[in-house]
């Protein structure tokens, strides 16, 4: 079901809640990014339903009127099965709001309905009871996108168990599916699945993935160690910012670009292009979004680590997207958990080429410090080249290395890792004249003691 064929995507209702902590643009907001998100699992939204309250029904989340109303976009009764007659709270009821006019949407009906919350397993059950259809939350949706577009070994267990996780508590709590098979969360489908998984299972399977995790870990960490000394920059930001594009720009290499939430999972590092001497190396990172599952967070917290490893961030924002400032707020939410903060970092304004140049202006007076460019235009890309190259060459120091004749075989990973200004031969050896990080020398000097 969650693979449809073109054309054939399953409708979906997108509901809302708005509370009093929530403004109505952060509301909107986020029920729009809610709609990105089921476009890219595959659905079509049928519409948008949206209430205020005080706080989530405890059993439904919505009021009974807006449940009323969902149930005929599904084709449901509007009706928990297991609710007793009266069991609603009083101040529930009082609470409710005029039912609205269901929009006319002909013999349509929603097979799906995505809540904008992360549901309890009683919650699901209440709702599919009422609208007979499949009911997803937030957090199922982004899991589920994750699922789909992990590719390597890491990042599929690394969302596997975060999905497993998940499942866990709800596998029988849904009467949605239970007998059809192909429905449901994943490949095999939520209702497949409950037959299938018991939570001792589940729990032993989370252990075996987390020792293979641990095995790739130590393979990454030292493969980390081993570029610890090179200059990194790490591109950080919300999802569909337009990290990939930049990465592309910036290392002239094919890395996966897709106009779609969380089009990359894994994290990829190249060299910057043209390669400076020594080489700057530009890392990708799992994009973030507002609500990101727990899970997840913590999934991933090993993929972000090529950041920690960063001595300069870039935030990349997409600023022909009027929510960027928010979406900016999450990411340097995230990085600050994760105590990146401190970081050096630039503020990337991305795709201002779908802006008029007084908005440009007006984002750079707004950001003084960011630097506004398009990935697909060269100049903006050379630009950022030199302002990354800048940034690396101003901690450098020069040093003169006596390198002897027997001694030949170090030129070569001098000039790897130094930029070799002046190079000249004397009786006693050659005299290379560099230009390198203290470290670089540093490291140099004590693996051969030959600095003239």
């Amino acid at each position: 079901m969650l693979h449809p064929e073109k054309n054939q995507r399953p409708k979906a209702v997108l509901v809302g809640l708005q509370l009093p902590t929530v403004s109505e643009e952060e509301h909107m907001a986020s029920l729009a990014e809610l709609g990105r998100l089921a476009h890219t699992l595959g659905f079509a939204t049928l519409t948008t339903l949206s209430q205020r309250r005080a706080s989530p029904v405890a059993s439904t989340v919505v009021g009974e009127g807006k449940l009323e109303e969902l149930a005929k976009l599904t084709g449901g009764t509007g009706i928990v099965a297991s609710a007793a007659p009266g069991s609603r709270r009083k101040e529930e009821l009082e609470e409710e709001e005029e039912p609205e006019e269901t929009p006319d949407l002909g013999a349509e009906k929603a097979t799906i309905v995505i809540f904008d919350e992360e549901l309890t397993p009683n919650q699901l059950r209440n709702l599919e009871s009422a609208t007979g259809a499949e009911v997803l939350d937030r957090t199922g949706v982004i899991i589920e996108i994750f699922h789909r577009h992990a590719k390597t070994r890491q990042a599929k267990i690394q969302v596997e168990i975060a999905r497993l996780r998940y499942l866990a508590p709800r596998l029988r709590m849904s009467r949605v599916g239970q007998d059809r098979q192909g429905g449901g969360l994943g490949n095999k489908g939520a209702g497949e699945t409950a037959h299938e998984l018991d939570k001792r299972r589940i729990r032993d399977r989370i252990a075996e993935l987390k020792r293979e995790l641990a095995d790739i870990q130590t393979t990454d960490t030292d493969r980390r160690s081993r570029r610890k000394e090179q200059s990194t920059v790490a591109l950080v930001g919300y999802t569909n910012a337009g990290k990939s594009s930049l990465m592309r720009a910036l290392t002239d290499s094919e890395i996966y670009v897709e106009d779609k939430l969380f089009a990359t999972l894994d994290t990829t590092v190249r060299a910057m292009q043209p390669e400076t001497i020594p080489r700057i190396l530009i890392s990708d990172t799992v994009g973030f979004i507002k609500k990101l599952p727990h899970d997840l967070v913590a999934s991933f917290r090993s993929t972000l680590d090529e950041a920690s490893d960063a001595s300069l961030l870039l935030y990349v924002v997409d600023a022909s997207d009027p929510t960027f400032r928010a979406q900016l707020e999450v990411t340097r939410a995230v990085l600050s958990e994760l105590s990146l903060d401190a970081t050096d970092s630039l503020l990337i304004l991305n795709k201002v080429d779908r802006l008029d140049a007084e908005a440009i202006q007006a984002l750079l007076r707004e950001f003084p410090h960011s630097l506004a460019l398009s990935a697909q235009r060269k100049e903006d890309i050379a630009r950022l080249r030199e302002i990354i190259r800048t940034h690396f060459e101003k901690d450098m120091i020069e040093a003169d290395l006596l390198i002897s004749y027997e001694e030949g075989k170090q030129l070569g990973e001098i000039r790897k890792t130094m930029r070799v200004l002046r190079e000249t031969h004397t009786d006693e050896g050659t005299i290379l004249t560099v230009r390198t990080h203290p470290d670089t020398l540093s490291s140099y000097q004590k693996s051969y003691k030959k600095q003239l």
